[in-house]
């Protein structure tokens, strides 16, 4: 039995008692099924919202005897896990059709004063009210379990397609990166070239270094912009994976060996937690690229003796790498933008590191979590042991 399940029964204490008295309540109550059910739809039809979604004669005939079906196995029980499966399944069904949660509610109340109005006239008085307190406490679990499974399933649809729309808006970016980068780079390598031969004529008819001085400025600028432009290729176009077997752990511990010196020179500690070996099949350089690119943010994101801890941890058929720091945290107006391309906070900044983050998570088949508060954030990056 599920533990959500348990829960619920034990809040509305149903017991022992409950449950013989609902058993012996079915074999009376059940020749009015029919009856309840016929209720139940005309309930539906009245109205245009519910009514909406019912698309056929056959359509109804199947959700007619799944109805009759849910009101004898409610009252029979056992209130097991095939019991509360068939409950979330209602709730599921609600968000598959796209029926809203108060119609639940309504179309409950039309059970529940049906199965009040036969009690009244099996029972007398007192006995009517016992059993009615059985049965109310049944369909508030039946209801209780339904719309917790219409929730789940609602936030999932939501979530889903917020992924589809960021992963559109992505698509757009990239296509328009990748014809701007390529525009850009031509006239680069002509200037680059064109520097290159300056300088040489320049050495062959002057011994004065300092006429070679606008040049070499000139060549730096253009090994930024280069620079630049490569990462706006990473992130335009990620190319396809090449996968292996390797050592994650190894991976992660070259990029931490790498910025460790940039922590250092902002008065941070940057610190590995991780076994000594974690095997998967995945594409080493782009893990290498995501996990540098979440510590250099974080150790940008820490004053001095501050501290970013990177941990590497697995799961069934899964690898995590998380990336904490004790920031100031990331405000709910940038994180809501986190992802999106060229959006940056800082000076600078091209606002891509973490667009290729999760270009590249996603590339693997993974999933990555964020988790901010004034104490600091965190990153959690999950992604298939066999990409």
């Amino acid at each position: 039995m599920t533990t959500f399940l348990d829960e619920l029964l034990a809040y509305v204490a149903f017991d022992d008692a409950d449950r013989e008295q609902l058993r012996a309540l079915h074999p009376r109550l059940a020749p009015a099924f029919p009856a309840f059910a016929e209720r139940f739809y005309a309930a539906v039809f009245a109205s245009p919202g519910a009514a909406a979604v019912l698309t056929s004669p056959e359509q109804i005939e199947r959700l007619r005897v799944t109805l009759i079906d849910w009101m004898s196995t409610g009252l029979l029980g056992p209130y097991d896990e095939r019991f509360y499966e068939k409950r979330s399944r209602i709730g599921r069904r609600h968000v598959a059709i796209g029926l809203a949660p108060h119609y639940m509610l309504t179309a409950m109340n039309v059970v529940r004063n049906g199965y009040h109005d036969r009690i009244c006239e099996l029972y007398d008085a007192k006995e009517a009210c016992v059993i009615a307190r059985s049965v109310n406490k049944l369909l508030d679990v039946e209801l209780a379990i339904m719309q917790h499974h219409y929730h789940l399933d609602s936030a999932e649809k939501l979530l889903a397609r917020e992924r589809r729309i960021q992963s559109d808006r992505l698509l757009a970016m990239q296509t328009l990166t990748a014809g701007l980068a390529h525009e850009v780079r031509n006239p680069l390598n002509a200037a680059r070239l064109q520097l290159e031969l300056l300088e040489r004529r320049l050495r062959r008819s002057s011994e004065d270094p300092k006429l070679l001085d606008p040049t070499q400025l000139a060549q730096k600028e253009i090994e930024r912009l280069t620079t630049l432009l490569n990462e706006f290729l990473v992130f335009a176009r990620p190319p396809e994976l090449h996968t292996q077997d390797c050592d994650v752990v190894h991976v992660v511990q070259h990029v931490v060996d790498l910025e460790r010196v940039s922590a250092d020179r902002r008065g941070a500690e940057l610190a590995l937690v991780a076994p000594a070996q974690l095997l998967a099949h995945v594409d080493s350089a782009k893990i290498h690229q995501l996990v540098l690119n979440l510590i250099r943010n974080a150790i940008e994101a820490v004053s001095a003796g501050g501290h970013v801890v990177v941990e590497v941890g697995s799961d069934t058929g899964h690898f995590h790498v998380a990336v904490q720091d004790d920031g100031p945290g990331i405000p709910d107006g940038v994180r809501q933008r986190i992802y999106e391309p060229f959006f940056s906070t800082k000076e600078g900044g091209t606002g891509l590191g973490m667009s290729i983050v999760h270009s590249l998570v996603s590339l693997h088949g993974g999933s990555i979590d964020l988790a901010t508060s004034a104490r600091g954030t965190r990153f959690d990056v999950h992604i298939p042991r066999r990409a």
